[in-house]
This record gives C-alpha cells, structure tokens and sequence, in this order.
C-alpha cells in the first residue's frame, strides 16, 4: 500500500521525505512522507512494533536515518541520508523539546537545577533568569512547591511534569512526547495529560506518541496511524475513530479501546 501524501509539506514545522531507518536487518521505517504545520497537534497511534518511537527519534537526531530528507524548524536534519554535524544538531535541539517515556532527569540535582542547567549553558541566560523561568515554568504544571526537592521524592506523575517543565525552558517550537505516560501508574495519567492539554489550548505545535485514545480524540488536530513502519492512514480525531478505512486500523482500535474499558 502507498504512503498517504501530506498538502502543503513545504510550510511545514517538519517536512519529512522518503524517511528510512533498519536496525540491522530489519527495516523499521519504510519511506515515510509526512508533515506537521505550526500549531497543530498531532497524535501517533498503532501496535507495538509500528515504528512510532523510532520515527520520533529520527526527528531529533537521537536515531540516524538511513535514507530520505528531514527538515525540522527551519533545519536540514538529514539530506538524503546524510545527517547534520554536531554543532548543527544542538541548535536543533534547541528549538524541539522531547519528553521520554522514563522522565530521563538528573538524580543528583534538585528540579530547579534540572530546568535551570540547559537554559544556562546553552541559552545562556544568567542564573536569576533562568531560575525565574523555571519557578514560573513549575507553576505551570502545579509543581512549585517542588523546586527544591530532588527527583528521587516524586511521583512518576510528577517527574513526567518536571520533565515537560524542563523542555519547555528552552523556548522550543516543537515539542515531541514519545509515550509520556506509558510508565505511570493509571491514577497519574491524567496529571500528565492535563498540562499537555494545556499546551495544546495555548497553541504549542506537538508531535505525541501514545496509547491513549481518548487523549488523541480529544486534543488531536490529526491522528496518524502507523503499522510495520509504515504511515497506513492519516486524518482527524473524527475520521479515524469513527470511521477509519483501513482493516488494519479498525482493527487495532477494537482492540485497543476495548482493553482501555475494561481496565476504566
């Protein structure tokens, strides 16, 4: 089956062509096309194995794709294959924040020093600002009275807030979650999904993987469904959950909503 083709991937955020990434010799990205426009919010969805952390890992550069073009905020992530040097790649990083499935923070330093550390070395800014910022930042995801406590005292909720916090310090245009709440406990999810419902009313652009489907018909602009590496359908939260073309896509949904009411 063909990619779906993506309007208007020239004015895009990201701009993906011909995307192609194996792990030896198993291909795990197959020629993706695909594009995501300022604002909007986007919703990956499919089985385990589909390839969806693996293509949001190419968007940062944290996997190398092996063919096809990126660009992404205004840089060439990868031409033809051909990945950009390392200083390049930080600038990048700088304008795409990314939330991990395992909150990746800093077990020795408090939650201030964990926003505080890359606005600091890599924006620069003085101490008083960035830890204006980050208190400011903290507030926004009902965590300041957290500031001075170090990750090991709070919950998985809070540490995916943290998280987001910490990204968000360096101003992105872009920001990825990759499962955000796969490794929490079901009475913290919401905690997490609320401040990115938050991000999604004040405009930010967001790329998400997840497993939760009422989250992605509820806050998505488009839900993309992917299976064996490849893109098999495209469109709004409307279209896909309520009537979705593809076999393979019903499916899944059966599958996936049915579990999510039992476990409810």
């Amino acid at each position: 089956m063909s990619e779906p083709m993506v309007e208007g991937i020239v004015a895009g955020i990201v701009e993906v062509r011909g995307l192609a990434k194996s792990f030896g010799a198993v291909q795990v990205l197959h020629g993706i096309d695909f594009s995501v426009q300022p604002s909007q919010v986007v919703v990956i969805i499919g089985p385990s194995g589909s390839g969806k952390s693996t293509f949001l890992r190419c968007l940062n550069g944290l996997e190398t794709a092996e063919a096809g073009t990126i660009r992404i905020c205004g840089h060439s992530l990868v031409e033809h294959g051909r990945m950009i040097g390392d200083t390049e790649l930080n600038q990048l990083r700088t304008d795409v924040g990314m939330v991990f499935q395992s909150f990746n923070l800093f077990p020795h330093l408090t939650v201030l020093d964990n926003i505080t550390l890359a606005p600091r070395s890599l924006l620069k800014l003085t101490a008083r600002q960035a830890e204006d910022e980050a208190r400011a930042l903290l507030q926004k995801v009902g965590l300041e009275h957290k500031a001075d406590v170090y990750p090991g005292t709070l919950s998985g909720g809070q540490k995916q807030r943290v998280a987001i916090a910490r990204a968000l310090a360096m101003h992105p245009q872009l920001m990825l979650f990759d499962e955000p709440t796969s490794a929490l406990d079901p009475e913290l999810v919401g905690e997490v999904l609320q401040v990115m419902q938050t991000l999604a009313a004040e405009g930010m652009t967001m790329l998400i993987v997840t497993h939760e489907m009422n989250f992605a018909q509820e806050v998505a602009d488009t839900v993309v469904v992917m299976d064996h590496g490849r893109i098999i359908e495209m469109g709004p939260p409307s279209q896909i959950f309520s009537a979705p073309r593809e076999t393979r896509t019903r499916s899944f949904l059966q599958a996936v909503l049915s579990r999510q009411s039992v476990v409810s």
